[in-house]
């Protein structure tokens, strides 16, 4: 990493970061362990959007919300987003907002009922699959791209009359394409670069991001190194190059973070936790070779969440105007958060 991205970030950049509304939309590594929530706080985020499930059945994953009601109940630092305007509380209340999301549509099983349970516990987003298939549609790293089922456009159906965000991360590319033409709703990928800056089958094509952004949507970029460089400690340039893909291709508005920071990373695990971790999800059938084995370094200057400022200071260094990194940085989320939930 150069001198002049890894320096500390000047007054402008730092009075920006700690002035804007920062949404991570995507934050399994809290899931992992809540008390990683101090380390959003450190890096200046306002809201974050723990994983609470995906793959797993309705009762774990009902039990694992039931949990973080408990915590939400029991500190009054936290709280529950159920409307953009309740991040925007969090932001002058200096609290930190939370909004659960689902990485797939597992533990709906079949029973849409389901949702509105899932809405009224604070689910606000949910991702249709996590790369394989499962009743709703084809993954993005299945054999074939089947699209929708029957099924699956019920279940869009469904989360819009819930308002709950339908997101197409991890999903097939027919599947997405479908699910936004289906949806009457912005439709979102929350944590997925762009194959034209990097090669992978979990990036999105410009065809996608095209389609999610004439539907309102916006592409969270995530910082997982497969995903954003070809070497395996990616630089913060390499990170911002997927922003300015975006940018170039769909527009400012369209661009947002979903940095997905996990429990098996560099910096957070052991080698060998991270390799237990990544040995279940291969056994599991959930990771492919699209996923190399650890260690994991996110991009350098934003390793964790508690440097978040640093990409700040980056954005503006390469010539963004301020009103264009507090979009980036949440304010892109939160245009489509009023327009689903209100």
């Amino acid at each position: 990493m150069t001198s002049s991205t890894r320096s500390t970030p000047d007054r402008t950049a730092e009075a920006l970061h700690a002035d804007s509304i920062v949404i991570d939309a995507v934050c399994p590594l809290v899931m992992h362990d809540p008390g990683y929530m101090a380390w959003y706080r450190e890096g200046g985020v306002t809201a974050l959007a723990p994983t609470v499930g995906g793959w797993e059945d309705a009762y774990t994953t009902l039990t694992r919300i039931a949990g973080w009601h408990r915590l939400l109940r029991e500190h009054d630092d936290v709280l529950l987003v159920r409307q953009a305007g309740d991040i925007e509380m969090a932001k002058r209340r200096g609290c930190l907002g939370i909004y659960l999301h689902l990485q797939g549509t597992d533990p709906i099983e079949d029973n849409l009922d389901l949702i509105d349970l899932y809405k009224n516990l604070g689910v606000g987003v949910i991702q249709l699959t996590y790369n394989v298939r499962n009743r709703v549609g084809d993954g993005c790293e299945e054999r074939t791209d089947a699209g929708l089922s029957r099924f699956g456009i019920k279940l869009v159906e469904r989360l819009n009359d819930a308002r709950v965000i339908v997101d197409c991360s991890h999903t097939g590319l027919r599947t997405s394409l479908e699910a936004i033409e289906h949806s009457a709703a912005p439709v979102i990928l929350s944590h997925a670069n762009l194959s034209s800056v990097h090669p992978s089958p979990r990036n999105a094509s410009d065809d996608l991001i095209r389609a999610v952004a004439d539907s309102g949507g916006v592409i969270g970029i995530a910082g997982f190194p497969a995903f954003v460089a070809d070497n395996a400690s990616p630089s913060l340039d390499q990170f911002i190059a997927h922003i300015d893909g975006i940018v170039q291709r769909i527009g400012i508005e369209h661009v947002g973070l979903g940095i997905d920071y996990y429990w098996g990373q560099a910096g957070i695990a052991t080698e060998e936790e991270a390799m237990g971790t990544y040995n279940a999800s291969v056994r599991a059938g959930r990771w492919s070779s699209a996923y190399p084995p650890p260690p994991h370094h996110y991009p350098a200057g934003i390793e964790t969440p508690k440097t978040l400022r640093y990409l700040t200071a980056r954005l503006l260094a390469r010539g963004y105007r301020e009103p264009e990194v507090r979009k980036i940085l949440g304010e892109n989320w939160l245009r489509v958060m009023r327009r689903v939930w209100g």
